[in-house]
């Protein structure tokens, strides 16, 4: 582990989250959902580290990565349904009990702040915002923008300090330049002190320079470079040649 302490006498802080662990009642691994998912039930025997940073969760859907991002962020006091650690809106829960076997080693002078953006349940979170406006004045008008351009106004608006981020394959609104605008903004929370959970399926966005990335699949979790990610080489061969792989669906 690091120093905490830099050069001189200045105090550094560490980032959010250092280490993800089972708590002591966790359940074994077995058949039971979601210990039944590779990925799921290892971080349940052996843990996960988290670096300083942005770290990428990448795998195919069912792979369990968003199940990690979402128990990680419900461990930290994340709302499952997106939002801060004040945001208490719910609508229908969906959430696996991922959060309640998950213990946080937290970092020395860490900021407590967080946020989690969940493509799927934005809508209802922009709602929710509208039926309990900020103290501080009128917020963005979400639900008057699309679905890009209300993505694109949360990161301005709530991603502004540095604390702990987990983001839910948040490209799934957002066009390639907005994904550009997506890199830029988690780079100055890297800048800023902050930390990013992200789950992605997007090549574009598992490019930022200097992220860790972890593919997820049937092994469970590994460390990867962005160049041997199965994604990578899917989009590359599909880019290089799209008839080879529309002629076996469409024939």
């Amino acid at each position: 582990m690091e120093s905490i302490w830099a050069s001189g006498s200045r105090r550094r802080r560490e980032q959010p989250i250092v280490a993800v662990r089972a708590a002591d009642d966790a359940p074994e691994p077995g058949r039971l959902w979601p210990t039944s998912i590779p990925a799921v039930a290892q971080v349940l025997r052996e843990g996960i580290d988290l670096a300083p940073g942005v770290t990428f969760l990448v795998g195919e859907n069912g792979s369990g990565k968003s199940t990690i991002v979402e128990g990680i962020a419900g461990a930290y006091g994340l709302s499952p349904e997106g939002g801060s650690r004040q945001a208490m809106h719910s609508t229908r829960p969906t959430e696996s009990p991922l959060s309640e076997w998950l213990r946080l080693q937290r970092g020395v002078g860490a900021d407590r702040w967080g946020f989690f953006l969940r493509a799927e349940t934005m809508h209802s979170f922009y709602t929710y915002l509208e039926a309990n406006p900020s103290t501080s004045g009128p917020d963005v008008p979400f639900h008057e923008m699309s679905h890009g351009e209300s993505f694109l106004a949360l990161l301005d608006s709530r991603f502004d300090s540095p604390g702990f981020y987990c983001l839910d394959e948040p490209e799934a609104a957002l066009s390639f330049q907005s994904t550009l605008a997506l890199i830029a903004v988690l780079q100055r929370i890297v800048d800023d002190g902050g930390q990013v959970l992200c789950a992605t399926h997007s090549p574009v966005l598992a490019a930022l320079p200097g992220a860790h990335i972890l593919e997820v699949g049937d092994w469970g979790i590994r460390p990867a470079e962005w160049g041997d990610l199965e994604l990578v080489n899917h989009w590359r061969s599909f880019l290089q040649d799209p008839a080879r792989y529309l002629r076996h669906l469409l024939d």
